[in-house]
């Protein structure tokens, strides 16, 4: 079935039947069976049209108010009538031959550039959305305010109406005027490249986390809390009855032998990034519509890593080090990160507005949290993509495998338990499917919209290897047995989750990547305004967000191997289930904000949430 171009209440030119005119227009319905759109006149008029009659916003140039169009039978001094009459059409007076009315185009075009405003376009449908660059500008950094924009720009209703409308010239005048077209396009296309859009703060009430308080309590409870954990499990009874543990001096926390180790782990997952191999693709275009590219060699960067961990094993090298000085390991981590992050900060303040990010406010302690630069590098260098999958996540399953030699030497086993088997299993798991999946964190959230700073950088480098290996951490001082039944149904548990999890993601990346797959042509799916669409069938029809549904069910079966003697092993389930409502949160906010009428369409056709009641 051929795909439609236009979606349910986007607002485009339409031709008026019988002329050349084309006038405001927004689409109503689409009949898949004839291919005709319904669509609405500013006056009321409802018509159906064939695609081929519609044109997008884009695709034509604004006029001045007493500028119109009139049909082709008027230009070049001809006195025949147009047969039709389409709505609204201006007294003789305004009219202008189309020569003149050419050169005013390129006036008034070269008039808005000099003035560095946004390119208008009248939108009095409330559901329209404008687009820079073919994405919809719901980035708040390329807004023109609203109020503004109505006090700038505010029109009669009589002059708005007019200044919409435009005419399509005969192919006579069209290959006579080709040559001045193009200079003109050229012209102002150079002009829009070469000046910078004013970037428009995001307003107070818009900030995320609860704004600047409380991005600064979180910079300093997060680290606090990491290590107030860390110390809860070394007790012998780590029961929240014993809350707060034994604090040590903060001499003891550091050590520059362990901040050297932690340096070179991290050189050396740089060295591998750096390696020319694997395949390198493109990214999601960014807002000035360049596409920087990617080598995707994670999963040969993990394959590397895990020479070096078994050479060294057999080499005699002692890895209980790194649980001995584990408080150490984590604190090397976090202040690497303060200063990686005031790096990112102060780098940013140079950088062109076109590279921050959409989240940036202006504010420097919310844009020290948030990432003021969206994809900080260093030539070829990505600084936020390495650090997304490379030093935290193989860092985790290392972590992982030091607990569990730990385990065989303070508990005096022969081979590890049942219970450190299963954890280091699941997580392994999880690990090696995002490194060999790794082109799908191209159209993550925190690729194409958060900025690169303490955020990311705390999340990547501290909390991901020495949080998401806390099961494995409980179980080296307090064991448990796991019986076998008990082990297969957390195994099938554990598969059932990850089945969610890959297949929708799967689902997903596939249909970003390829909408046209015919091996996809039996989901359904809903058009929207930005070009894009929308999957309201398979997984993505089930539920919303079915890849949190699964991400949940695998991350209650880590849990469960640690036993039921206290909750300090399910602290990730429940900070995991915390994290993905607010993500799912954020979502919501922004699909409804990206693509609009279509989002409430997906919302009555896909009603289910993963938490429908927690906000």
């Amino acid at each position: 079935m051929p795909s439609r171009k236009f979606a349910d209440g986007e607002v485009v030119r339409g031709r008026w039947p019988g002329s050349s005119l084309y006038y405001e227009v927004e689409i109503l319905s689409h009949d898949s069976t004839s291919q005709l759109y319904t669509v609405k006149y500013k006056d009321g008029t409802e018509l159906e049209l064939k695609e081929n009659d519609i044109k997008p916003l884009t695709s034509f140039r604004q006029r001045k108010g007493g500028s119109t169009s009139s049909s082709p039978s008027r230009r070049r001094g001809s006195r025949s009538r147009s047969r039709s009459r389409s709505p609204g059409r201006p007294p003789k007076s305004a009219r202008r031959s189309a020569s003149a009315s050419h050169q005013a185009d390129i006036k008034e075009a070269r008039r808005e550039v000099e003035v560095k405003l946004t390119p208008l376009i009248l939108k009095p449908f409330g559901n329209s959305i404008s687009r820079y660059n073919g994405e919809p500008e719901h980035i708040e950094r390329n807004d023109v305010p609203h109020k503004n924009t109505q006090e700038k720009f505010s029109l009669s209703q009589e002059s708005s109406y007019i200044a919409t409308q435009y005419s399509l010239r005969p192919r006579r005048e069209e290959v006579k005027l080709e040559e001045i077209d193009s200079k003109e396009e050229k012209y102002v296309a150079k002009e829009l490249a070469a000046r910078t859009f004013e970037v428009t703060p995001i307003r107070a009430k818009d900030l995320e986390f609860g704004g600047v308080p409380g991005v600064f309590l979180i910079m300093f409870g997060l680290p606090v809390f990491l290590f107030l954990l860390l110390l809860m499990c070394k007790q012998k009874d780590p029961s929240l009855l014993n809350f707060p543990p034994p604090l040590p001096a903060l001499y003891e926390l550091w050590e520059t032998r362990v901040f050297g180790v932690y340096l070179l782990w991290f050189l050396i997952q740089v060295l591998f990034y750096l390696l020319p191999i694997g395949k390198v693709v493109e990214g999601t275009p960014l807002i000035d519509g360049r596409r920087l590219k990617y080598r995707l060699n994670g999963f040969y960067a993990f394959i590397l890593t895990s020479a070096v961990i078994g050479t060294s094993l057999f080499q005699g090298v002692e890895f209980h080090y790194v649980y001995s000085h584990f408080l150490q390991f984590a604190l090397a981590a976090t202040v690497f990160c303060v200063v990686l992050s005031v790096y990112l900060y102060m780098r940013s303040l140079k950088a062109p507005r076109n590279d921050l990010s959409p989240a940036s406010s202006g504010n420097a302690v919310y844009d020290f949290f948030t990432g003021r630069e969206l994809n900080p590098r260093i030539g070829t260098f990505d600084l936020k993509y390495f650090c997304e999958l490379r030093p935290g996540l193989i860092g985790w399953v290392v972590i992982n495998l030091v607990m569990l030699l730990a385990e065989m030497k303070i508990q005096d086993r022969a081979v590890p338990s049942l219970a450190m088997i299963l954890v280091n299993s699941f997580q392994l798991l999880y690990v090696v499917d995002a490194l060999w999946n790794e082109e799908a964190l191209l159209t993550t959230m925190d690729i194409i919209h958060d900025g690169f700073g303490f955020m990311l950088a705390f999340g990547d480098l501290v909390w991901v290897p020495f949080i998401y290996s806390f099961q494995a951490f409980y179980l080296v001082s307090h064991p448990n047995e796991v019986s076998w039944p008990m082990a297969s149904l957390i195994i099938v548990l554990k598969l059932c989750g990850y089945v969610i999890f890959r297949s929708a993601n799967s689902q997903k990346n596939a249909f970003r990547k390829n909408p046209s797959d015919p091996k996809l042509a039996h989901l359904k799916t809903i058009h929207t305004s930005t070009g894009k669409n929308l999957l309201v069938s398979g997984w993505w029809g089930f539920v919303r967000h079915p890849n949190y549904l699964g991400d949940l069910i695998m991350a209650l079966a880590w849990s469960l191997p640690c036993g039921f003697n206290h909750i300090l092993p399910y602290f990730y389930i429940i900070y995991f289930t915390m994290l993905l409502v607010h993500r799912e949160a954020r979502d919501e906010y922004h699909c409804k904000k990206k693509y609009g009428v279509a989002w409430e369409k997906y919302c009555q056709r896909v009603p289910y949430r993963i938490f429908p009641y927690i906000y």
